[in-house]
């Protein structure tokens, strides 16, 4: 069973002499399969981080969403399919927009 440690950068090095191994992905340190965990007791996470802890490897963790992260639109929104830049246009861009009637033919 894999369980994530938070080790500060100062103490890397003991927690690496003990056993500790660095996951580069979810930027932390974590044992795996240790049946004796108490030289690694100080850096584990107390109360609900420790769930979290030992979450399986391809779990995400859980994130609120903020105000600032969500996509706001207008009623005039409209997502054109092509590649084309939207200050430059295109013919397919320009025929959406005729269609729509935001354009003078």
């Amino acid at each position: 069973m894999r369980t994530n440690l938070q080790v500060p950068f100062a103490e890397k090095d003991e927690a690496k002499a003990l056993g500790a191994r660095w996951d580069p992905g979810r930027r932390t340190w974590y044992v795996q399969n240790v049946a004796d965990m108490s030289p690694f007791a100080r850096w584990m996470p107390a109360g609900a981080d420790a769930a979290a802890a030992s979450a399986p490897p391809g779990a995400a963790p859980a994130r609120k969403m903020s105000q600032a992260s969500v996509v706001k639109t207008g009623a005039a929104f409209i997502e054109l399919a092509c590649d084309c830049l939207p200050w430059e246009g295109c013919a397919r861009c320009r025929e959406v927009l005729l269609a729509r009637g935001w354009l003078a033919r």
